[in-house]
């Protein structure tokens, strides 16, 4: 069946703002490193402020994991839809010009309310690890009321942002997004995000996925934390419980994915890590176009591999818009 757009994406709206550091600072602040925090305005603004004398590592960017997942599969040539909310200030503006300037569609039904537009805090540490605080802002209110019912319809795939588990009304959203995927013949692929997430939010992750997805994307901690278990080999078992299918990344060591009927190990590409900010969400884009492309899961992995490895070598969470047509020669002709 053809049908309109390759993927839809739900997610929160976040301004990303990268800043370098040491893990000395890290420490002074008292931020768990590596991981997503939410936190309040005034807390933002207090790390801000700490952080003040430090080098801003990229420019203002509209992020939030799934848009930067939506907005890659875009520049690499899926037509894609994305729901999330954004205020109407100046980073609201900016978010919805940055997204529709990659070709992503938007509800056309709403309207940007007064109110304050999520901001991400993104610090860089010298081994290139990424830790976030986040400010949610409006985009904790995502509901609803921001899905678009005939675009779900008008998709081959759904794709589920983990971190919106963390929002009453973004958790029930999400998962209303899955029944409609469902009743529509629209696949299902949910992220998992974060450990934190995992750690904090199990049972809300598990009311997302439902009776089970078509395809996980998460990590090697977040599939062992999710699935309780104490190695990858017995999370990969775990895993078919929620998901007919599932890639799992693995850092330097590339990806394990599982396409249904086998599980396949895919090295990594060579690279120097930067910033690791992104990768994961890189992948994910990389991935989700490669099999719209009609790309086996191996074909698909190797691909995203390579474009995750270039997400790393750089700071900021995206690639410019001319680097996917670079990064799709040799692998799309």
């Amino acid at each position: 069946m053809s049908k309109q757009y390759h993927i839809y994406g739900i997610g929160a709206a976040l301004v990303d703002t990268e800043i370098t550091l040491t893990d000395t600072d890290l420490t002074r602040m008292a931020v768990a490193k590596g991981v997503m925090t939410l936190v309040d305005e005034a807390r933002q603004k207090d790390l801000i402020e700490y952080l003040s004398d430090h080098l801003v590592a990229s420019h203002r960017a509209s992020g939030g994991s799934a848009a930067n997942t939506i907005i890659a599969a875009s520049y690499f040539g899926c037509d894609n839809f994305y729901s999330c909310k954004v205020a109407n200030d100046d980073n609201g503006a900016f978010y919805l010009n940055d997204i529709h300037a990659a070709g992503v569609k938007t509800p056309s039904h709403i309207t940007p309310p007064a109110g304050i537009t999520g901001k991400c805090l993104v610090m860089i540490t010298p081994d290139a690890e990424r830790t976030m605080n986040t400010f949610l802002g409006i985009s904790e209110t995502l509901s609803v009321d921001e899905l678009d019912l005939d675009a779900i319809a008008q998709s081959h795939y759904v794709y589920i942002e983990g971190y919106l588990v963390s929002s009453m009304s973004g958790r029930a959203a999400a998962i209303e997004l899955r029944k409609q995927a469902e009743a529509n013949n629209t696949k299902t692929a949910l992220s998992l995000s974060d450990p934190a997430m995992v750690q904090f939010f199990y049972d809300g992750l598990v009311e997302m996925i439902g009776e089970g997805v078509d395809l996980i994307f998460c990590n090697r901690d977040e599939a062992i934390g999710f699935t309780k278990t104490h190695n990858l080999e017995d999370a990969c078992m775990a895993l078919k419980k929620y998901c007919k299918q599932f890639a799992i990344t693995c850092g330097a060591e590339g990806a394990l994915v599982f396409d249904g009927n086998e599980l396949i190990q895919v090295p990594g590409a060579k690279t120097t890590p930067v910033d690791t900010n992104g990768a994961g969400d890189m992948f994910a884009g990389a991935f989700l176009y490669a099999i719209n492309q009609g790309r086996n899961f191996k074909a698909a992995a190797e691909f995203a591999n390579h474009a995750a490895a270039k997400v790393v070598s750089q700071f900021g969470p995206r690639l410019q818009p001319q680097q996917h047509a670079e990064l799709k020669k040799g692998f799309f002709n």
